[in-house]
């Protein structure tokens, strides 16, 4: 799980908005090497339209997923 420092990460799954932030910043900022977990595709997909990611990142992730 990425390090988040200003959050208890524990506490954020246990919410949908919570998760969709740590989602939010894996993709924002990145995951480190040192992490075993990769963001899954699944989730991302599924919560495509809530996420709110920086338009660039954005633009990349559709063309990636969906090829648009």
């Amino acid at each position: 799980m990425p390090f988040i420092w200003d959050y208890d990460v524990n506490k954020l799954k246990k919410s949908k908005q919570g998760r969709l932030l740590i989602l939010e910043r894996q993709i924002n900022y990145g995951i480190y090497p040192s992490d075993k977990e990769k963001i899954n595709l699944n989730e991302v997909e599924r919560c495509w339209r809530e996420l709110n990611l920086e338009p660039q990142r954005k633009r990349l992730f559709e063309l990636l997923i969906w090829g648009k």
